[in-house]
């Protein structure tokens, strides 16, 4: 343990200081360890000569030879009687101590459990004193500026429109900025000696934002015992918006009235390999006719060292196969025989435009902040320029200089990305002509894609319950309310799938896959 005192006993050690006493106030103003520290700093000061003082008179000078009569001196024959109340202080001290930390710590322990804050503000709030049913206590409230940015990145990373990387990139053009701190002197707190903070967002700060509960008002900590505990404040994002941020990775639900906080761990196979293959894109979206299980895909090695890629399923005793461009021909044949409903046609226009004033107000919002950022700047540089006015030191000189050039090229940043962030004339008429294209060619939409992992994600999305093979060859799966079949829908006559090696004796599940 450093005690505070450590310092002026080295200063006490040296010669050429002539230090011949060290006055106190009391032994609770020398040290609260207890009776080991007392003894083991006391000792430092005996040892050059100094006579420890208090002004309560408790610590004695004087000093008893018990061997005295005899006139003979040994080091255990010599002792301080006052040394016992010394050591009983030195300890009541420290029981002091104890007495104090358990009452501070131990109320701030059960404040923090019913929800109020006693730490520092994290980025993003600040703290606010507010008459509460047990008496003034302290929350969270929205930071005027920060707060903005906090909801700004859980919006973008809840949209999924742009990676990270592009958030963060986005987000720094805006202006963004973390929290100015000072570096004080640890023997002079109030000395300043260096500046923290204002840093560009990077990707690490951007995850440990995203996956801090505390801007959903759920408070996790040692004191809580890692429980979630729900603040008396709002968050400044939804729990919904908290979830959808995060996709997944950490969640916050409400169960019978308690909150709990989950961190998933993705399962075993997921991590040592891809369970999305784009040589057999469809099966996870297509289930088995007979267990009603997912399908897999794999290719089968044939005597002559051919492939032969297939969908299949071989779970509770029986073997399902269909061949790969078999099973993607009956997905192209039902999608081909698609519609949407007009009502939805209407409505998905609707929602385009909406979305896209919605897009063009956040980006007339990100314009205003970017200019009042401008302007702050603009003022920060005119009061950094009239400082030169009264200094007469060379480097005081160039460090503001230095300043100023720093500040000049922050402005142009945010001027730049003022521009690119522009908002661009979009003729909507023309994107409504494509919407209303691809909702009347729904294949194209669906099948048209390069990438079979998106076109097998955009086929699940027709399905208000994932089909089976057999229902997509008869036409019979249950669609999405905005989704119909055509009239005189054409069902194929037999599917070609192979149900050798079936080893079930139920003809009822054979039947529907053998005869049609």
């Amino acid at each position: 343990m450093k005690q505070p005192v450590q310092e002026a006993i080295d200063y006490c050690k040296e010669p050429k200081n002539d230090i011949q006493l060290f006055v106190i106030k009391s032994i609770d103003r020398f040290t609260r360890g207890g009776s080991y520290l007392y003894d083991h700093l006391k000792m430092q000061l005996v040892k050059y000569g100094v006579k420890l003082v208090d002004i309560y008179g408790i610590i004695g000078s004087q000093e008893v030879n018990t061997l005295e009569h005899l006139n003979i001196k040994y080091d255990w024959s010599v002792y301080n009687p006052t040394k016992k109340t010394e050591i009983l202080e030195a300890e009541r001290a420290k029981d002091e101590m104890r007495d104090i930390m358990t009452r501070m710590i131990g109320a701030e322990i059960r404040y923090v459990r019913m929800g109020y804050r006693v730490r520092q503000p994290p980025f993003g709030y600040v703290n606010e004193k507010v008459e509460t049913p047990h008496g003034k206590r302290v929350i969270l409230k929205p930071h005027p500026k920060e707060s903005k940015w906090i909801i700004r990145i859980f919006d973008l990373r809840a949209e999924s429109n742009l990676s990270d990387q592009e958030i963060v990139d986005k987000l720094n053009k805006a202006g963004f900025k973390t929290k100015k701190r000072y570096r004080r002197d640890p023997k002079d707190r109030t000395k300043i000696v260096g500046q923290l903070g204002e840093l560009p967002l990077s990707l690490k700060a951007l995850w440990k934002y995203i996956r801090n509960p505390i801007y959903a008002g759920i408070n996790i900590e040692k004191w809580t015992k890692g429980k979630p505990v729900k603040g008396k404040f709002k968050g400044l994002v939804s729990v919904e918006t908290f979830n959808k941020a995060n996709k997944g990775r950490v969640v916050i639900s409400e169960e019978n009235g308690k909150i709990k906080f989950w961190k998933k761990k993705p399962p075993n196979h997921l991590l040592y390999k891809s369970v999305r293959n784009p040589r057999f894109p469809y099966k996870r979206y297509v289930m088995c006719p007979i267990c009603e299980k997912p399908l897999y895909g794999s290719a089968s090695r044939g005597k002559l060292g051919k492939y032969y890629p297939a969908y299949h399923c071989s779970k509770q005793g029986h073997y399902f196969r269909v061949p790969k461009k078999e099973f993607e021909d009956t997905i192209a044949s039902f999608v081909s025989n698609l519609n949407i409903k007009p009502k939805y046609v209407r409505d998905l226009k609707k929602y385009v435009i909406n979305l896209w004033q919605e897009k063009m107000e956040s980006s007339r919002k990100d314009n205003k902040q970017i200019d009042q950022k401008i302007e702050e700047l603009k003022s920060l540089a005119k009061i950094t320029a009239d400082k030169i006015k009264y200094l007469n030191s060379e480097t005081a000189i160039k460090y503001i200089e230095e300043e100023l050039v720093n500040i000049e090229k922050e402005i142009k940043n945010l001027q730049a990305s003022k521009i690119d962030n522009k908002e661009k004339d979009v003729n909507m008429e023309r994107v409504m002509e494509f919407v209303g294209y691809f909702l009347e060619h729904l294949e194209e939409l669906i099948l048209g894609g390069s990438n079979p992992l998106k076109r097998a994600g955009y086929f699940g999305l027709i399905f208000d319950k994932l089909p089976t093979y057999e229902e997509l060859v008869s036409g019979t799966p249950k669609l999405a309310p905005f989704i119909k079949l055509k009239e005189g829908f054409n069902t194929p006559l037999v599917p070609k799938c192979e149900l050798a090696g079936i080893r079930t004796l139920n003809l009822r599940i054979k039947s529907p896959l053998l005869y049609r």
